[in-house]
C-alpha cells in the first residue's frame, strides 16, 4: 500500500523546474519510497535527526547520489501522508538549511496534513 503523497508549493516549484530526465528520476524515488516511508528494516526512510546544527527529527531524506538531488519530508502517520517539503541539490548545509526555514514557516504542522497532492 503506497502512502498519499503531498507536497510544499515551493517543493513543487523545484521540481517542476527539473529537466524532463530528472523529474523522472525523482518522481521514480517518490513512488517507490512512498510505498515504505518508514526506516528500515521495513521501509526506505532515512531519519534526518540534528544535522549540522538544524534539528530536523522527524524529517526524512531521499537521496540521488548519481543525479545531485535530495529529497526531504515528513509523515503524518495516523493518516499515511508524506509530504515531501524540500528538493533541492544535494549540497548538505543547504538542503538541511532549507528544510529548517520550512520547519520556521509551518512550525509543528508540517507534520500535519496541509499540502496539496503531489500529481
Amino acid at each position: 500500500m503506497s502512502w498519499k503523497v503531498k507536497i510544499d508549493a515551493e517543493a513543487k516549484k523545484e521540481y517542476l523546474k527539473l529537466d524532463g530526465s530528472l523529474k523522472k528520476q525523482v518522481l521514480a524515488g517518490i513512488l517507490k519510497v512512498s510505498k515504505a516511508p518508514l526506516p528500515s528494516p521495513h521501509g526506505y526512510g532515512k531519519p534526518l535527526g540534528n544535522k549540522n546544527g538544524n534539528d530536523l527529527t522527524g524529517f526524512f531524506k531521499i537521496k540521488y547520489k548519481g543525479i545531485g538531488i535530495r529529497v526531504i519530508y515528513t509523515l503524518v502517520l495516523q493518516e499515511s501522508v508524506m509530504n515531501i517539503v524540500i528538493i533541492s541539490e544535494r549540497d548538505d548545509n543547504y538542503c538541511y538549511e532549507l528544510a529548517t526555514k520550512v520547519y520556521q514557516k509551518y512550525g509543528d504542522k508540517i507534520f500535519e496534513d496541509i499540502f496539496a497532492n503531489f500529481m
